[in-house]
């Protein structure tokens, strides 16, 4: 029998705005290999994924789901190292590196039969939680099954550098279409044009309003917008409308601008839709849990480009398990690029 103190951020209040360690309280209590059932793994995790959807579980709404209840460890994937085992199998033994989502814990006793094991000789484990991961399943079947791009044609990516977004813009480009993305910094900026080769950028801080944003994209979509991966909503998003071609595909993926307040409140935007009559163009939502039984399919296809470095990727890695609310802000401070990663 051995015995382990394990850490956990247990989610004990309901942000109104931006989420920070007010909003969790630091538990402690000890787990036990003693406690062990059959079929069951004890394992330590390494790698905290952060993801936007966090916050949107966290209103007091019902939104795909009923939410994230109070008083409960914070749900989300993580990659971890099974410590212990109750009767290894074939394709599981102690040692071996898993994804899994049991949240921010260091330790958690969990069923092995939803655990995916990782190959770390293969591609990094982090990729697990990105470029390979739930933020590249969304980006994949989003783009590739709701927006249908053809060669020649343009898309439009919000949130550009964040972990969906520059998945999609590169198979933007793979599948031959112009590809203009959207991020909040110069430095994000030249990330999508001189490292991903993303046609034009345009940093939405020098645009803040919706006119300014439609006079942008006027400009550097002229022959206007087949397809937009929105990320981010706001007045970026009611900008597009004004610039969308007949038969334009406008999927909805996240959008993060409003996560912080406005989920329960949401702003009052200009109404749009006799644009969608117009131009007969069609809005989709997508979400990435209607595809995790497609993983693997996914995989087949995406990890050859990882490995052939015709799909890139940048992480932005915060070290420290006491750190994860505060990363979990950063998401919404846009100070990430890439995935954002908390390890332990």
């Amino acid at each position: 029998m051995t015995v382990f103190k394990n850490k956990q951020w247990i989610y004990s209040k309901r942000p109104e705005k931006l989420v920070d360690n007010s909003h969790y309280t630091l538990k402690e209590h000890t787990i036990s290999t003693a406690h062990m059932k059959q079929g069951q793994a004890l394992i330590r995790s390494e790698f905290f994924s952060i993801d936007p959807y966090m916050r949107i579980q966290q209103s007091s709404q019902n939104t795909w789901e009923k939410p994230h209840p109070l008083n409960t460890v914070q749900g989300g994937a993580v990659v971890a190292q099974i410590i212990a085992i109750k009767d290894p199998t074939d394709k599981l033994k102690e040692g071996d590196w898993v994804l899994s989502y049991t949240g921010w814990q260091e330790y958690a006793m969990v069923a092995v039969n939803i655990l995916r094991k990782l190959d770390p000789n293969t591609v990094p484990l982090t990729t697990a939680l990105g470029i390979l991961g739930m933020p590249a399943r969304i980006a994949y079947f989003g783009l590739l099954e709701s927006g249908r791009p053809q060669k020649g044609e343009t898309l439009l990516v919000s949130g550009a550098s964040g972990a969906v977004g520059q998945v999609v813009a590169q198979i933007g480009k793979i599948k031959g279409c112009k590809v203009v993305g959207i991020a909040g910094s110069d430095e994000k900026t030249s990330y999508l044009k001189e490292i991903l080769g993303v046609d034009e950028v345009i940093n939405y801080k020098n645009y803040p309003t919706s006119v300014a944003m439609k006079n942008k994209l006027s400009r550097v979509c002229p022959e206007g917008i087949d397809m937009y991966y929105d990320n981010v909503g706001g007045y970026i998003t009611d900008a597009v409308f004004e610039t969308i071609n007949l038969g334009a595909r406008i999927i909805i993926c996240g959008q993060i601008s409003q996560y912080s307040g406005g989920l329960d409140n949401p702003e009052l935007g200009p109404r749009f839709l006799h644009k969608i009559l117009y131009k007969r163009a069609t809005i989709q939502g997508v979400l990435a849990r209607d595809y995790t039984d497609r993983m693997d399919e996914m995989l087949r296809e995406m990890t050859p480009w990882i490995l052939d470095r015709s799909l890139k990727y940048k992480e932005t890695i915060v070290n420290g398990f006491e750190n994860l609310p505060n990363a979990l802000n950063m998401l919404f401070l846009g100070k990430n690029i890439g995935k954002l990663i908390v390890k332990r």
